[in-house]
């Protein structure tokens, strides 16, 4: 009995111990990335087309309480709507300067009004309620957004407003978060949560660099410059930059379809410009092929009626 029963005590603990886990190894197949001092130019251009990311000093209870909103926000996302082409809105300000969280936060109000995204809009922006903008944050609210649209009709309306570089858009938050969004990260991004119909609207100096990797079929894509070009008009204390209050706080307020809505916003910058005496930014447009099959039904929606711009004029802080 005495080997039975240690027989049946040994075989209870086996069926009573947890599952051994199966620890898989990331392996490092690269050595640690020389962005600053001794690297390459080769080596800094292969860092940044990844999208690096660098957070100092965050205390942690804002991380946690940070992180706990944005997935709040992101979980009360609406569902799609059968047979119905719905907008999700993502309007991301990625750097601290007070500007760039006016223009986020005006402009999810205004793109989800056009495009009838309420409950389907994510604001992402500093200096109030809503979730703080980094590429961390941005590459989650994608990535909720893919969860809950329906990728074969549905499209990413993306509005990022900051400074921006030759090698792509800055994310600068005070002295604790600093990175780059490079056009290959966008796109890798994009690519990997499978959203196909976009309209993306950069709001940074040199942003024409996104158009190359960027430009395809079912997308709409608007910049604020070419890729060899400033914008104007990102002084910390405006209420808009340039880009911005042409785009969004004039143009696209009104019922008018996007097509119009550029050439107007084109021509109100241009005229700014020249009047004072500014380099032009020569704002890019690349719409693709396949996307009247979604912008279509979209502006078959759009509100009859125009909303007043709000905010000073973005030329205000030209004045004397």
């Amino acid at each position: 009995m005495r080997f039975v029963f240690h027989a049946w005590v040994a075989a209870a603990m086996l069926l009573a111990a947890p599952a051994a886990t199966q620890v898989v190894q990331i392996a490092h197949t690269k050595e640690w990335p020389q962005i600053l001092g001794g690297a390459s130019q080769s080596e800094i251009a292969d860092a940044v087309a990844l999208g690096p990311q660098l957070e100092r000093g965050r205390p942690a209870k804002w991380l946690l309480s940070d992180r706990r909103n944005l997935l709040r926000t992101a979980d009360a996302l609406l569902p799609q709507r059968a047979g119905l082409v719905d907008a999700y809105v993502v309007s991301v300000a990625l750097d601290s300067d007070p500007v760039f969280g006016r223009e986020a936060r005006e402009t999810a109000k205004v793109l989800s009004r056009r495009y009838d995204a309420a409950g389907r809009t994510l604001l992402l922006a500093r200096n109030g309620d809503a979730p703080a903008g980094s590429l961390e944050s941005l590459t989650l609210a994608l990535a909720r957004v893919a969860e809950v649209m329906d990728k074969k009709q549905d499209v990413l309306v993306l509005y990022a407003t900051s400074h921006g570089a030759k090698i792509g858009i800055a994310y600068h938050d005070g002295d604790e978060g600093y990175g780059i969004l490079s056009p290959k990260r966008l796109a890798a991004i994009l690519d990997e949560l499978g959203i196909r119909n976009r309209l993306l609207i950069l709001s940074a100096c040199y942003s024409g660099v996104f158009v190359p990797v960027l430009s395809n079929d079912n997308t709409v894509l608007l910049t604020a410059a070419s890729s060899d070009r400033t914008s104007f008009g990102c002084r910390a204390e405006n209420d808009w930059t340039f880009f911005g209050d042409a785009l969004i706080n004039h143009a696209l307020r009104k019922p008018q379809p996007l097509g119009d809505a550029l050439v107007e916003a084109r021509d109100m910058i241009s005229e700014w410009e020249m009047s004072n005496r500014l380099p032009s930014s020569n704002p890019q447009v690349t719409v693709g092929e396949g996307v009247e099959a979604w912008l279509a039904p979209l502006e078959a929606r759009m509100p009859k009626t125009a909303t007043a711009p709000v905010g000073a004029p973005a030329t205000d802080a030209l004045q004397p």
